[in-house]
This record gives structure tokens, C-alpha cells and sequence, in this order.
């Protein structure tokens, strides 16, 4: 339940509408509370307290009119800056990248409390009253008004701001930065664990060989696999005796009918246990970094991939993209890749998944960046410069091995490209001060 709660809220999160829904309806809220709180106190202003307060219902009808008026055609103007700037960010960084804006807080802050200001307005007008010998004019409510109007210009000087600094490469590069971060911190433990791999694989057999009936999981529809209920799926294959071999894990695409896992069963799986564990897994029409820790690492490959085509040309970028890999890649070394054996509470292997590992993350960090920085010489300096940094962090085999690999990729990249000779041989140098460090 917990991951599908996740779900939910990153869908309520990065959609444009939710935040500035709530905000619609908190000042729907604060119009009924402050009128009624008007028609209980009836306050009517007196000595210097006069020049804050309306007065009479026609200057009160004339106020909120002018503020109703003026946040509309604000809301307007955000609205198309905002577009603009959504407009400017998929050209350059690419569209997968918009979901980093239409999430933006303050975008959705400013766009909701100029809309929510105007519904406000209208809602206090409905209550001026005069006429008959009655008349009622909400002194606090105007004035509520009136304060917020000037809260919104100062708002929206802030907005222009944020906007044209959040467009900035390095500004987007450092925040796609910060939430891969975050989902390594979620997703792996902090300190480097040992696993015995060969006491897995003994009890696998195992579990294998007690159960005899063999079938396949298949999925009811198309998408990318946005997320495993862990909890869920654990309590399922406990309950009816099962061992589940996954085939795909958060981020992959699946094909309907194509198989998401293989169940191993001592008999016959039923069509309501299949349905069980299939609700477990939840697909959608595009990826999220919910549980999928590549998810950052292919936005900021994008950016560098996109600097680094013959029509922007921008290497700088790609460095920044890189140095920003790099930094993540370190902390990738000290730390604990989730294993693939989960067990149940009896002790028993009951879940076998397919977890990301070292190497996998460096093919998808920096294979295309180099791919398509083969013919730049600053890029593949750079890119070995990056490995000898990783090098001192490295802290098993199987790590050192990776990095060899990759850089090795790199110096053949380069002793097979358009290189001058000077250059050719500075990388081959670089690479001869990591290489004896290898086992």
C-alpha cells in the first residue's frame, strides 16, 4: 500500500492542477470564514483606522473590482510566461524534462493564489449589501484583499526571477542532480554490505526444486513498470507457498502479454492469484523516479547528449552533465546495492528481483555521453579526467573492473577518432596512472 500511496502523491505532484486546486479552495474557504466573521463582529472603522478601511459598500465594490480585474489579467501574463519558459526548457533539455517544471513549486504557487485571489474577490462582491436603510459592507474581508493584492505583486517580481534563472543549463542540471541524490538515498542503503551470492543461489535451487508447477506472470497492458508494491506482492507469495523470479524492474518497458515474472508453485496457480500478484506491479505511460533510480541519469545523459549534437554544439553543458555523474558515481562506490534474494518471514527465498549494480549505472551514465563526445576531444579528456577521480573511491573488484572498462572505452574512442596525436596521447597517459590500480 505504501508504494501505491507513492504513486498517487507523485501523480498528484507533478500534475499542474492539484496545488493550484488546493489553493482555489482555501480561498473559497477563507471568503465564507472572514464574511462570516464580519456579519458577527460588525465592526465599522473609526479615527485613522478609517484609511485602511473601505468605509462604504461603493468604494468596497470598487476595490475588490480592481483586484478581481488585475489578478486575472496576471494570472494571464504568468500563465504565458510560463509556457514560454515550458516552451524554451523542451527545446533545449528536452520535453521527458518538463515534468521538472510543471512540478516547480512556485510555479504552481504563483499561477494558484492569482486565480485563487480572483475567485476570492468575486465571492466577497456577492456579500456587499446597500439599500432599504441596510447596508453591509465585510471591512476585514476587503481588507484581506487588499493585503494579499500586494503580496501577489511581490510574488510575482519573485516569479520573474525564478523563471529566468530556473531555465538556466546549469540551474536544471544541478536540480536533476539533487533528486537523483535523493532516490539513491531512498532506494540504497548507506554503507557498503557484503553478500554471499553462492548461499543465495544454493537455497534458490532449493526453493526451485520444491515446487514443480512453473508459470509465467504476463501483463494485462502495455507501459513502463513504474513501481513494485513490495509489501504487497511479499504477503501474496507468502500466503500461497510461491517463489517469483521477476524479469523487469522499475523503469523497464513492458509489452502486454509479455511476461513481468515466472511463479513457481507446488500446485496449480490459480487465475485470482495471478490477478493478486499482477495488481502488485504498477505500469503507466511514462517513467517516474518512484522506485527507478535511472531515471535522473537518462535526464541529464539527455541534456549532455543534446549539447553534445552538431546542431547545439555546447560541450560546456556535456561537462557539467558529466562532473554531475561523476559526483553521484562516487557515492555509488561507498554504498550497498539492494540484493536480488528477498526472503520471507519463515526464512525461505520467496522473491528474486532484478537490482541495478555499479556497472549498470556507469553503462547508463556515461555509454551515449561518450558515444556521442567520440569526435570532441574536450569531452573524452574530460570523461578520463571523471574516471581517475572515481578511481579513488573505488572500493571492490568488480567496481575497479567497470571503471577500467569504461575508460578503456574512452581511450580507444579516442586513439580511433579525429584526434590529434597531442591529444591521443594525454589520454593514454591519464589512463596509464589508473590502469595499474586495477585487479
Amino acid at each position: 500500500m505504501r508504494t501505491k500511496a507513492l504513486y498517487i502523491w507523485e501523480l498528484l505532484r507533478t500534475s499542474f492542477w492539484f496545488l493550484p486546486l488546493c489553493l482555489i479552495l482555501l480561498a473559497i474557504g477563507a471568503a465564507f470564514g472572514l464574511v462570516y466573521l464580519d456579519s458577527q463582529i460588525g465592526y465599522q472603522p473609526s479615527g485613522i483606522l478609517n484609511y485602511f478601511f473601505s468605509g462604504s459598500v461603493d468604494s468596497a465594490r470598487n476595490v475588490l473590482s480592481i483586484i478581481a480585474g488585475a489578478m486575472l489579467g496576471v494570472a494571464s501574463t504568468v500563465f504565458s510566461i510560463t509556457l514560454v519558459a515550458l516552451t524554451l526548457a523542451s527545446s533545449q533539455f528536452g520535453s521527458r524534462l518538463l515534468r521538472n517544471f510543471m512540478h516547480d513549486r512556485l510555479n504552481q504557487v504563483v499561477l494558484g493564489t492569482y486565480v485563487a485571489t480572483f475567485i476570492y474577490c468575486l465571492l466577497v462582491l456577492q456579500t456587499l449589501r446597500s439599500g432599504d436603510g441596510f447596508s453591509f459592507v465585510p471591512n476585514f474581508s476587503v481588507l484581506a484583499a487588499i493585503v494579499v493584492a500586494v503580496g501577489n505583486i511581490l510574488l510575482l517580481i519573485i516569479f520573474i526571477h525564478h523563471i529566468s534563472v530556473s531555465i538556466q543549463a546549469d540551474n536544471v542540471i544541478s536540480d536533476i542532480s539533487s533528486k537523483l541524490t535523493d532516490t539513491i538515498n531512498q532506494l540504497f542503503p548507506e554503507e557498503l554490505g557484503d553478500e554471499n551470492g553462492a548461499e543465495h543461489e544454493k537455497k534458490l535451487n532449493e526453493a526451485k526444486e520444491q515446487r514443480n508447477v512453473v508459470c509465467s506472470l504476463l501483463s494485462d497492458k502495455s507501459g513502463y513498470l513504474q513501481g513494485i508494491d513490495n509489501d504487497s506482492l511479499m504477503q501474496t507469495v507468502q500466503k500461497y507457498d510461491l517463489l517469483l523470479i521477476l524479469n523487469h524492474r522499475p523503469g523497464n518497458f513492458i509489452v502486454e502479454k509479455e511476461a513481468i515474472a515466472t511463479v513457481y508453485s507446488g500446485k496449480e496457480v490459480s487465475f485470482e492469484i495471478l490477478k493478486k500478484l499482477r495488481s502488485s506491479f504498477l505500469l503507466g505511460r511514462e517513467r517516474t523516479p518512484i522506485q527507478d533510480a535511472e531515471f535522473a541519469v537518462h535526464q541529464v545523459v539527455e541534456i549532455a547528449s543534446r549539447a553534445l549534437s552538431p546542431g547545439v554544439n555546447d560541450p560546456y553543458t556535456a561537462i557539467t552533465c558529466i562532473d554531475k555523474l561523476t559526483e553521484n558515481m562516487c557515492f555509488l562506490t561507498r554504498i550497498g546495492f539492494p540484493s536480488n534474494y528477498r526472503y520471507g518471514s519463515d526464512g525461505s527465498i520467496r522473491v528474486v528481483t532484478r537490482s541495478l549494480n555499479f556497472e549498470g549505472m556507469m553503462d547508463v551514465s556515461f555509454n551515449q555521453i561518450r558515444q556521442y563526445g567520440q569526435s570532441t576531444p574536450t569531452i573524452l579528456i574530460h570523461l578520463m579526467d571523471s574516471f581517475i577521480k572515481m578511481n579513488k573511491f573505488v572500493q571492490t573488484d568488480l567496481q575497479k573492473k567497470a571503471l577500467i572498462k569504461h575508460a578503456m572505452m574512452v581511450l580507444d574512442a579516442g586513439e580511433s577518432g579525429a584526434l590529434h596525436s597531442s591529444d591521443r596521447q594525454y589520454l593514454k597517459e591519464r589512463f596509464d596512472e589508473m590502469e595499474p590500480k586495477a585487479k
